[in-house]
């Protein structure tokens, strides 16, 4: 009995790991693909091995054999309370005139220079250094491509041209609608326009940056105007992402930003045309901190790296955001503690960060709030040096796996025990590698000239 258990339970081991080597095949994962196969082959050995020793050992070592696979099993699928992280809602807000994107905009010899710069002394030298670099989407940059880096720069200007559609009068005539049915209604058509995840949340003062960073309005105060902010999500694809940081990364990003651009705006101009005020707030454009907006509504947590943290996609996933003064029903914060923990322990996106900004350490308190904080001037340097918007860490983050079963039931373990936790960073390590390498770029990208077809060669 004991030793016909032990051979059905090797079986099922095979089962599951041969199951997650052809899914891993499906994902394009060659190495994952490898060693869950391999490990379908030896891990069963013991339990086979079981059966053939001479009595009166075989039943002893499949009994232990048996027990050790309980206590295992256990561990990993008893439940453990979550952690109790404390309180993390922003004490302050954010100056947009601080952050990288802002300041790559300033130009030596403008009064806006000279009046950032007069206020800042300290952050001039750091910014200097990335000023003297090819820069973003620039011929010289070590991923330099003609074909991907012009392919971004046109999403790129498609963004700019939606931008004098992002706010406008609303219409004279306001349609009375019932707050839940109109927030329904909204959920629904933004999924159906491509959105992922869509959640509503009430507009709080820490969402808003203080002062206009970009544009015309530069140094104006942004001032709360609406009372509901709309979040959604849109999904960077897996395969483009994988090849960080090279020229197919930046296409993806911007593609995506395009892509929430279009549903933001477009979901904006109907309340408005509802006769209520809406502003959507795209790339480029913002006057929120989208992953503060659309963490509050419900979309996922703010992780190591600094971005959202989505249940399905984890970071693999571009944000748009509209508010509205349009009554409407707000979700619920869905904390989930267990998914920061996980950061905690993983450091995978530290590990890989190329330009080393993304910290190691466990959160610390910054402005009265535990988090994590990114060396932005080391990272938007490095973006600098690439010419792209790198995404290692969104890459190999283990959150970033498809939505599929095999991935999905991971997650459902990592939100139930802090044991499955910490055997699922060290899984993916196994399987995937510390540092995964990026991809190879697909053949229909491959257009740089051979140096036999180069003519006159």
């Amino acid at each position: 009995m004991v030793i016909s258990l032990a051979l059905a339970i090797g079986a099922l081991l095979f089962l599951v790991l041969a199951w997650t080597g052809v899914a891993s095949l499906r994902e394009r994962e060659p190495r994952a693909a490898g060693r869950a196969l391999l490990l379908a082959v030896v891990a069963p050995l013991p339990f086979a091995g079981a059966a053939f020793l001479p009595l009166p050992y075989g039943e002893p070592v499949a009994a232990t054999l048996l027990l050790l696979t309980a206590v295992a099993v256990l561990a990993l699928v008893i439940p453990t309370p979550r952690p109790d992280l404390g309180d993390d809602t922003p004490k302050t807000r954010i100056d947009e005139r601080d952050i990288m994107f802002s300041r790559r905009l300033l130009e030596p010899g403008t009064d806006r220079f000279e009046q950032y710069y007069g206020a800042r002394p300290a952050r001039r030298d750091l910014d200097d250094r990335f000023r003297v670099l090819p820069g973003l989407l620039s011929k010289g940059a070590s991923a330099y491509s003609p074909y991907t880096f012009s392919a971004a720069d046109a999403s790129f200007w498609t963004i700019e041209q939606l931008r004098p559609f992002v706010d406008g009068e609303p219409a004279a005539e306001r349609v009375k609608s019932d707050a839940r049915a109109v927030t329904e209604f909204i959920k629904r058509w933004a999924l159906k326009l491509g959105a992922v995840t869509v959640g509503v949340t009430e507009l709080r003062d820490y969402h808003l940056y203080t002062t206009v960073g970009r544009g015309p309005e530069w140094g104006k105060p942004v001032r709360r105007e609406h009372d509901f902010a709309i979040a959604l999500t849109v999904e960077m694809d897996k395969e483009m992402i994988a090849r960080a940081p090279q020229g197919p990364t930046v296409m993806e990003s911007a593609q995506q930003y395009v892509a929430a651009g279009v549903i933001a705006v477009q979901m904006a101009d109907f309340i408005r045309r509802l006769g209520y005020t809406a502003r959507a707030h795209i790339d480029g454009n913002y006057r929120v901190v989208c992953p503060l907006v659309a963490r509050d509504a419900g979309l996922g947590e703010i992780g190591r790296m600094g971005l959202l943290m989505t249940p399905e996609l984890g970071p693999r996933v571009r944000l748009g955001v509209v508010t509205t003064e349009l009554p409407l029903v707000p979700d619920a914060r869905r904390r989930d503690t267990t998914m920061i923990d996980f950061c905690a322990h993983c450091r995978k996106c530290a590990d890989a960060c190329p330009s080393e900004a993304i910290s190691r350490d466990r959160r610390t308190e910054i402005d009265g709030v535990p988090r994590w904080q990114i060396d932005q001037e080391a990272c938007f340097t490095y973006w600098c040096t690439v010419g792209t918007d790198c995404a290692r860490c969104v890459t190999v983050c283990p959150y970033s796996h498809p939505d599929t079963l095999l991935h999905d039931l991971v997650r459902r373990g990592v939100r139930n025990s802090v044991v499955f936790r910490r055997a699922a960073t060290w899984g993916d390590d196994l399987l995937y590698g510390k540092r995964p390498p990026p991809a190879e770029l697909p053949a229909w990208m491959d257009l740089e000239p051979k140096s036999e077809e180069v003519p006159g060669a």
